[in-house]
């Protein structure tokens, strides 16, 4: 059965989209942290990221990069983190998290529940600066 990742990068449910290639969709996270947290995936569903073949998971990271240059632009911020947790949806990310204090990569606090319309429009701006 696809995962939700999958059903999400074959437009099945929809997504603020924030960039895409041939292997990987990038897409703002429902239930963010803060605003702006993007969650990467490969298009090939992997449930573990170590799984995943060295040269795809390195062009991964790479396509994380270019993701986060953009959104530190769009979203000003001292950083972009990057965390790898893997348990809620059975399927590799990489979740990009603007951050001015640590607190901001914390996994165990409240998500924030932005509208479709707040989502829309950060995906926008974050899209704008590519």
């Amino acid at each position: 059965m696809p995962s939700l990742f999958s059903k999400i990068v074959n437009g099945e449910i929809p997504s603020h989209k924030i960039a895409e290639d041939d292997k990987f969709f990038a897409f703002l996270d429902v239930f963010p942290l803060v605003p702006g947290h993007v969650l990467v995936v490969p298009k090939k569903e992997t449930d573990y990221i170590f799984d995943i073949e060295d040269a795809d998971l390195a062009e991964m990271m790479v396509f994380a990069k270019n993701v986060a240059k953009v959104l530190k632009q769009a979203m000003p911020c001292k950083r972009i983190g990057v965390a790898v947790i893997g348990l809620e949806v059975p399927h590799a990310h990489i979740h990009l998290v603007p951050m001015n204090s640590a607190d901001d990569l914390n996994f165990t606090r409240t998500k924030l529940s932005p509208s479709q319309e707040e989502l829309k429009q950060i995906a926008e701006k974050i899209r704008a600066k590519f």
